[in-house]
């Protein structure tokens, strides 16, 4: 396993009991490069919104797990916050909490002439998303052509 997904794998292990305790959900863990710098991002969420006091709580919760583990073998910026109102669907659970939401879908490849796609979604698999339609008709696309994926903001 690359050194990347075990830092957000372990990082992940550390943030249940926080999670279980507090009555959160965890959305994602990321370990990323911008720039030159290293972020490990932890995206959680809650019923009702998660505030800052919550992001202040798992912070420093974790931080301090972090400091104790020292597994990570480079300095990285922790980062705790909602995954936001559009939030990325990477992960099967994502999906699982998203069925029956609106979503839009970027495509590498265009399906039917079209790379960008907004629906319902419907349902899902290894290996494809279905999406539904406000004229009653559904699309299975390939989850390998999808980009990206995302909660839709209707304002």
């Amino acid at each position: 396993m690359a050194n990347k997904e075990y830092y957000e794998k372990r990082t992940e292990e550390l943030l249940m009991p926080i999670i279980e305790e507090n009555g959160y959900d965890l959305w994602d863990v990321e370990y990323v490069r911008e720039g030159s710098n290293w972020y490990l991002r932890a995206y959680i969420d809650k019923p009702g919104g998660f505030t800052v006091n919550d992001c202040e709580l798992v912070s420093r919760k974790l931080s301090d797990l972090l400091d104790k583990e020292d597994f990570i073998e480079s300095s990285y910026i922790l980062e705790v916050s909602s995954p936001g109102l559009g939030r990325r669907l990477k992960k099967d659970r994502d999906f699982e909490k998203s069925i029956g939401k609106d979503v839009d879908l970027k495509l590498f490849e265009a399906v039917d002439g079209l790379k960008e796609f907004t629906g319902t979604l419907k349902a899902f698999d290894k290996d494809t998303v279905t999406i539904g339609f406000s004229d009653d008709s559904d699309k299975d696309i390939a989850r390998k052509n999808i980009s990206l994926i995302k909660l839709s903001l209707d304002f």
